[in-house]
This record gives structure tokens, C-alpha cells and sequence, in this order.
């Protein structure tokens, strides 16, 4: 299951050209089972994501959650405390179904200042590191300094960028396929 908000929503194109919709093919033609449920809403928070995990959660019985937001936090200038204790709660309650998380890193345009946006990265790397949570560091890398991979708003990538951000995730839900196989738990169709 992806929990995310617009640049998991495929926001600006059409939902099959999105990085989540290239999951799903790509698993299938690794020859995984494994089904993909994208909950990704654009504009999402992450106590808006919060407030309707459980719901989620119970609907598409997980056995990895990739948790893809902050960005729309941090562009907010929400309180740091706030985002890590709401992200904080999300990875608690995923990993009491029990799932696995893999967190998504996100970075700040640097006009935030350097005190927030190094807090901001911080959260991420510091939950990953305290909880043991695979991570990717960061998921527009590779394409944040090149005009050319973002809509005319430039903040959403195009199409074009969306295998490069595939790839940026891929390699830590294949790690995460095998380890979860590993556990003894079905392969059969899951979220």
C-alpha cells in the first residue's frame, strides 16, 4: 500500500503514468503477486493521512506500507514536532497490524531556511534509523535541480520523471519483498 500525497497521486497526468502504477507492472513482471493499492491523495498531510490509516489499513491489509509523506507539511511550515510525532504514530500503527514501512524521504526548497530543512531531512533519517525502517533518503533524486522532469508548477515531475522516481524506490521494496517472504508470510495477492 502507498500512503502519499501528490507525487504518489500521480498529480498532473494521468494515474496509470504514476511511479505507483509502474510498481505494480514492474512487480508483475518480476513475477510477484503481490497486488498495489494506492491510497495517495494530492494536498494529503500527514495527520490527514493519519486520521484515515486505520480505515486503510483494515481495507487493504498490508504487508508493506510505503509512507510518502511530509512534503506538504513542510511546505506549510508546520511545526518539525508535529510531522515527526505524526509520522511517528502512522509507522506505530502500521507495524501493529503487523507491516512493514518503508519511509520516504523528503527535502525543502532551501528558501525555509537551513534550520528547517535540515530538521525536516532529519526526521526522516532519524525514524528510519531509531525504528529500523528501510528509507529511501530522498524520492526526487536524480531529478530535483532539472527543470526539465517538472510539470509548469515546479513542484510536480512529468511523466517522464516517474521511472526514474520507480527506480529511486524500487531496490528497497524488492529488499522488502524478500524479507517479508523470509517471515514464512503468504506471497499470494496483497497490498
Amino acid at each position: 500500500m502507498v500512503l502519499g500525497d501528490s507525487l504518489s497521486a500521480a498529480y498532473g497526468m494521468d494515474r496509470e503514468r504514476g511511479w505507483v502504477s509502474l510498481l505494480q507492472q514492474r512487480l508483475e513482471r518480476e513475477g510477484y503477486e503481490h497486488r498495489v493499492a494506492n491510497v495517495s491523495l494530492s494536498g494529503e498531510t500527514t495527520s490527514g493521512a493519519l486520521s484515515r490509516l486505520r480505515h486503510e489499513l483494515d481495507r487493504h491489509r498490508p504487508e508493506i506500507v510505503i509512507v510518502e509523506l511530509g512534503g506538504n507539511d513542510g511546505l506549510r511550515g508546520l511545526p518539525l514536532a508535529q510531522v515527526r510525532d505524526n509520522l511517528t504514530r502512522i509507522i506505530d500503527a502500521v507495524q501493529a497490524r503487523p507491516a512493514r514501512v518503508l519511509l520516504v524521504g523528503m527535502q525543502l526548497p532551501p528558501n525555509y531556511g537551513s534550520a528547517y530543512t535540515s530538521g525536516f531531512h532529519r526526521i526522516f533519517t532519524d525514524l528510519a534509523e531509531q525504528r529500523q525502517l528501510a528509507l529511501v533518503p530522498f524520492l526526487l533524486d536524480g531529478l530535483a535541480h532539472d527543470d526539465r522532469h517538472f510539470q509548469a508548477d515546479g513542484v510536480h515531475p512529468t511523466a517522464d520523471a516517474q521511472p526514474i522516481i520507480l527506480e529511486n524506490v524500487w531496490p528497497h521494496v524488492e529488499v522488502l519483498l524478500g524479507s517479508t517472504a523470509a517471515t514464512g508470510r503468504s506471497t499470494a495477492p496483497a497490498s
